[in-house]
């Protein structure tokens, strides 16, 4: 049976970043964010948080739909991208680190990107409120291939648990951390009784696609409409996958 292509928009921090500072690309200005998905849904599409993608994923369902993935729980997400999901009717999951609610982008303070707020406790549960998802992104957003088994547990199960109990959701879905994983990583997950972990491995995700090793679509400030559509409809995002045939990718970074 053919595959079907289902494909999972990536997008970190939704701002007008300045021309020149560090890893610009990956903030999306709040209007084209805006035109995007307008754009979307007048093509028909309907944008879906991971919880209501899986379904499609595993062939349960059809449709014309996208997933719609925030890393890391920028205070942005909210402010800008909250307002034109719920009046699209669109859901989208936002994969929070757990142990930097309220907090600021750290990891990438060093390579001298630009300082941004994090959601905090009270932003997170509006979030969700509003019909929108989250998931894991570790306790502290460090690389996990590298973990022993019981730093697995604290950035994995120690995550999940907390934002469970913080919010009072089930948080299923995960998303690796600078996409750094092993398949030591991808047991500790399914142990953990995550359903699905999101990469940064470029392409579209596909029906039986491997849930613990889904691809999306990079989304950056030049991704304007077209070049979208082309992203999500064709073969172009495929193509540049970096990944050869391997069961896990250990060294990716973003």
């Amino acid at each position: 049976m053919q595959k079907i292509a289902v494909p999972i928009l990536m997008y970190h921090s939704i701002a007008n970043d300045p021309k020149g500072s560090p890893l610009r690309g990956l903030s999306v200005p709040p209007l084209l964010f805006r035109i995007q998905m307008y754009f979307l849904k007048f093509l028909g599409y309907k944008g879906l948080s991971m919880e209501n993608l899986v379904p499609y994923l595993k062939e349960e369902k059809t449709g014309k739909v996208f997933g719609i993935t925030f890393d890391d729980g920028y205070l942005n997400n909210y402010t800008h991208a909250l307002p034109i999901l719920k009046k699209l009717n669109f859901s989208a999951t936002c994969f929070i680190v757990s142990e930097n609610i309220g907090g600021i982008n750290h990891w990438d303070i060093d390579k001298g990107v630009l300082k941004k707020k994090m959601m905090n406790f009270d932003e997170i549960t509006k979030w969700i409120k509003s019909g929108m998802e989250i998931g894991s992104h570790s306790s502290t957003h460090i690389r996990l291939s590298d973990c022993s088994n019981e730093q697995l547990s604290h950035e994995i199960l120690n995550s999940k648990n907390k934002l469970e109990e913080l919010f009072k959701v089930k948080v299923n879905h995960f998303c690796y951390p600078f996409g750094d994983y092993s398949t030591k990583v991808i047991d500790f997950l399914k142990s953990s009784e995550f359903i699905s972990a999101t990469t940064v491995e470029r392409g579209r995700a596909k029906t039986n696609s491997n849930l613990f090793e889904l691809p999306r679509v990079l989304v950056n400030h030049r991704t304007y409409p077209i070049r979208l559509l082309i992203k999500i409809s064709s073969d172009y995002e495929d193509k540049r996958s970096s990944k050869k045939d391997k069961t896990c990718n250990s060294d990716k970074k973003l």
